[in-house]
């Protein structure tokens, strides 16, 4: 859904979704060989089987069927990034699978222990459910942070629902991405500010602009100073 091969040389990890909301095998592995040449992190990026809606609806599944389908999604790309001389590197739930992970504690659990149990670090966005189950299953976390999705005062994504919910502008993106980055200070699109220092910025790749988005977030970063590399976890390489 998106310009891979515009958008990979301006990152350092990318989330490859796992054939449930997208993707299938060929893509995959397409997409792993892309990744290896730009050298970037790669993650497994799984999500509820809903292709129709792209993941971003939620599936109602019960835990045990969540951890199981989520469990099988991270397995399947470790066995191809294996394949192709890769190391699975990271975990970022997708959409709906994300976004009820942060206020439901059984999904949040699930995603967590599947996580663990294949011994990845957890990409979670702070101060919710899925960060507060993935500390106490003892699963690393890297907390993200969206320089191109607006926020509301109390640390929540703004709906899509809402106007200005998705920033498309590059420079704008990139502005908030210093703010994050810099003074870890997230503006909220119903005034203010909240304070949160990520650990990864995310570009959602469906986005229309997110080439460009990427482009100028990195040159933004890069002219304060900022080292970009692909985040490290102990016990990984790199």
């Amino acid at each position: 859904m998106g310009d891979d091969a515009a958008l990979f040389p301006s990152l350092t990890s990318v989330n490859v979704a796992c054939g449930f909301h997208a993707g299938d095998p060929l893509t995959i592995r397409r997409t792993l060989e892309l990744a290896q040449g730009y050298g970037l992190g790669v993650g497994a990026h799984p999500g509820y089987p809903d292709r129709v809606g792209f993941g971003r609806r939620i599936v109602e599944a019960t835990p045990d069927e969540e951890y199981a389908d989520t469990l099988y999604q991270i397995a399947a790309l470790q066995g191809m990034a294996r394949a192709s001389g890769l190391t699975l590197r990271h975990v970022k739930p997708h959409g709906a699978l994300s976004t009820r992970a942060w206020t439901h504690a059984p999904t949040a659990e699930a995603i967590a222990r599947a996580t663990r149990d294949l011994g990845l670090p957890l990409v979670a966005l702070p101060a919710t459910l899925l960060e507060t189950e993935a500390r106490r299953l003892g699963v690393p976390v890297v907390l993200e942070l969206f320089p191109e999705r607006a926020y509301l005062r109390d640390g929540r994504l703004a709906p899509r629902s809402l106007p200005g919910s998705s920033i498309h502008d590059p420079q704008e993106a990139a502005r908030r991405a210093v703010l994050m980055v810099t003074q870890g200070r997230v503006e909220a699109l119903d005034g203010g500010f909240f304070e949160a220092r990520p650990d990864t910025l995310c570009v959602h790749g469906d986005n229309p602009q997110a080439p460009a988005i990427a482009r100028a977030v990195r040159a933004a970063l890069e002219a304060e100073g900022v080292t970009l590399r692909a985040f490290s976890v102990p016990g990984l390489p790199g």
